[in-house]
């Protein structure tokens, strides 16, 4: 075998979003491609991507750093540490494993989970406007959950799976009455924007039928919060993303040949419709656990595979890059909350739901530019 080679490959032309009405995209080919055996044998390397997916991961620490040692309580990093490694004293034990820890988790996975969903279905329908909680699988998750909280009183566990079958209640729903369109275009944002109003009004009326006591919980609930989390819900959502995650990426090389059509997915031997199955399911999946969790929580899944896309320069989806903006965009939004407003215990879900709707009327500007020019 002949000793590997490497060779820089000039990117193509750069991406654009995906078009509103479903138009493929160009592809970007670059990287760095390690050969060996003779040619036999190649690997491409996105280097910008690896690159883009350090720097995240850096910023998580830092921000999962600044949320352990800051607060009502400040500690040092020794404290945290001999905490974490079982030392330390009792307070500060408490304080960081039993408060502050089974939060970061449960954040950190939410974000990913939410991130990884709306990247998936983003790709799928092939709009910038393709993500859970803008087509209403959140929503239909979320009437899963307060079914469950509700009316069945259950647990973790059976939250988990009524917001499991609402959020894939509502895909199949929304799937049958676009059947015969496809999942790309315009018209499946518009028909999910439908049922998400319709899910919406589920949920008041839930909460109409609930008990007082009941009825303020589960309004708390949906503003999505990351309040009061302990280690039940953190095993939840991180047992979720440990099955669920890995299939996605396996799944992601398939996903980038889709976005090229059905034509030249089919002749390059994948199977289109069974993919988009799968990764349906798993898109819902991840969406459906997370809002189970901590409840709605809005713009995650909108923005951050754009944010994604744009740092790594890639039309072809990115996933670990996009879950790691999204765990970075959930923590730091929760870290925000807490230490800019001391005074009440303000939801993330207000803070991301406000920046949201920023983002999304830009969004809906640029798109409505783009399809006029």
């Amino acid at each position: 075998m002949s000793p590997a080679r490497r060779a820089d490959v000039p990117a193509a032309e750069p991406a654009k979003s995906p078009a509103a009405d479903g138009t493929p995209t160009p592809r970007v080919v670059g990287g760095l491609v390690v050969r060996a055996g003779g040619d036999r044998l190649s690997l491409r390397i996105p280097v910008r991507s690896v690159a883009v997916s350090t720097v995240l991961l850096v910023v998580l620490v830092a921000v999962l750093g600044i949320s352990l040692t800051t607060g009502d309580f400040e500690l040092s990093v020794t404290e945290v540490v001999q905490a974490l490694t079982g030392g330390g004293s009792p307070g500060a034990d408490f304080i960081v494993n039993t408060l502050r820890m089974p939060r970061l988790v449960t954040a950190v996975c939410v974000g990913a989970a939410l991130a990884v969903s709306g990247a998936i279905l983003q790709s799928l329908t092939g709009n910038a406007l393709g993500s859970p909680d803008v087509i209403g699988f959140t929503n239909g998750s979320a009437v899963g959950a307060l079914t469950v909280i509700i009316v069945l009183h259950g647990s973790m566990t059976q939250i988990a799976l009524g917001a499991l079958i609402g959020g894939l209640a509502t895909a199949a729903a929304v799937t049958l009455l676009i059947a015969g369109r496809g999942l790309r275009g315009f018209r499946l944002v518009v028909v999910g924007i439908g049922v998400s109003a319709l899910l919406l009004a589920v949920n008041s009326y839930l909460i109409t039928r609930a008990t007082f006591q009941e009825a303020l919980e589960a309004q708390a609930w949906l503003l999505g919060s990351l309040n009061n989390r302990g280690w039940i819900q953190a095993n939840a959502i991180g047992v979720a993303v440990v099955v669920l995650l890995p299939v996605a990426f396996v799944l992601a090389r398939r996903l980038s040949v889709v976005e090229m059509g059905d034509l030249t997915a089919t002749a390059l031997g994948v199977g289109v419709a069974r993919t988009r199955t799968a990764l349906l399911v798993v898109c819902v999946a991840l969406a459906a656990f997370a809002t189970a969790v901590a409840g709605p929580i809005w713009f995650i899944a909108l923005a951050a595979p754009q944010v994604a896309r744009r740092l790594t320069r890639s039309s072809a989806p990115a996933l670990v890059s996009t879950a790691l903006t999204g765990a970075v965009l959930l923590t730091a939004s929760d870290l925000a909350v807490q230490r800019l407003f001391t005074d009440t215990l303000l939801p993330v879900g207000a803070a991301t739901g406000t920046i949201g709707g920023l983002y999304l009327i830009w969004l809906l500007v640029t798109e409505s530019r783009r399809s006029r020019a």
